[in-house]
């Protein structure tokens, strides 16, 4: 971090722990910013954000927050090597479990926001997890905080329950907080208008989170649908589209065992067939798919072609 100064909300973020439990700390154990400006707030050194990270690291491991707020107010300094305070934690405890190890949640080269929520999210601290969402949000919209920090701790906490069967009570708290999140963005950012876009899981598609993030992307560029949701059956689907006419329709599969290409081939031959059929999700094989449905690589692009199917009616008729 070398010389750099950081707000309160900044090394929440680093941390993953709520900014009111910085306060808390502070206001406690004295364990709060130091470098001071003239007419602007006080801000965190490096010195305190490794002393703050010793006491995140010894209240997640159970040790008592004035024990922990004892130890951590013997930092000095950033430890000389590994990170903040890297040595004095080895010595504080010599035995304790790591952020390393079979207890964090991978989230490759994402940056420290997702590995903030990451460790928040093994805390199960829903407070913290949401103050991070809702400023990704407002700092990086939709998309951005979809590809730069929900996915890469979505997908980190799919390997760890991969490789230990575990974690099911994280995905359950991590996803309701993404939902709410994105349902937030979508109250705020309603569009006005008919809802020409139709979003739908394929019949038995239970993972909802890619298709409420589109659900968000599209709020907020303007863009009004329809959430049909989870576990639509094609002929429920068929009967949505015949009742309410979409431009475009956007079938989810995660899994292959829910990607059905008759799902696909029912909605080109329904008798009010959309203009687009696009095939969301990592479950399609692309060389499955029915000739006319398209099939997008990501989030940005599923919003780029409804956008453009949008922009396309509005011309037709003149809005």
């Amino acid at each position: 971090m070398g010389d750099e100064a950081l707000s309160a909300g900044a090394v929440a973020r680093r941390l993953g722990v709520a900014v009111t439990t910085l306060r808390t700390w502070h206001q406690r154990y004295g364990l709060g910013p130091s470098q001071h400006l003239p007419g602007h707030h006080r801000r965190y050194t490096a010195a305190d954000l490794a002393r703050l990270e010793i006491m995140r690291k010894l209240t997640a491991e159970g040790v008592t927050p004035a024990e922990a707020a004892r130890w951590a107010r013997q930092v000095p300094a950033p430890g000389p090597a590994g990170g903040p305070g890297g040595v004095v934690a080895n010595r504080v405890r010599p035995g304790s479990r790591r952020d390393g190890g079979g207890q964090t949640i991978p989230v490759g080269r994402a940056g420290p926001a997702a590995r903030g929520m990451a460790r928040a999210a093994m805390r199960l601290d829903s407070v913290a997890i949401g103050e991070t969402i809702a400023h990704a949000l407002a700092t990086d919209g939709v998309v951005g905080t979809w590809d730069g920090l929900l996915r890469p701790v979505l997908v980190g906490i799919g390997e760890r329950h991969a490789a230990t069967a575990g974690l099911i009570e994280v995905e359950h708290l991590v996803s309701r907080c993404v939902s709410e999140a994105f349902a937030a963005v979508a109250r705020a950012a309603s569009a006005p208008g008919p809802a020409r876009i139709l979003l739908s899981c394929a019949d038995e598609e239970q993972h909802t989170l890619p298709l409420e993030a589109l659900a968000a992307a599209l709020a907020e560029a303007g863009v009004a649908y329809r959430m049909l949701g989870a576990r639509v059956p094609a002929a429920a689907l068929v009967e949505a589209v015949n009742r309410t006419g979409p431009a475009a329709v956007v079938v989810w599969s995660h899994t292959r065992a829910t990607a059905d290409p008759a799902q696909l081939t029912a909605l080109l031959a329904s008798p009010r067939r959309p203009l687009l059929v696009l095939a969301a999700g990592p479950g399609w094989r692309a060389d499955s798919l029915p000739a006319g449905v398209v099939r997008p690589v990501d989030l940005a692009e599923a919003v780029s072609l409804a956008l453009a199917v949008r922009d396309s009616l509005d011309q037709s008729t003149g809005d």
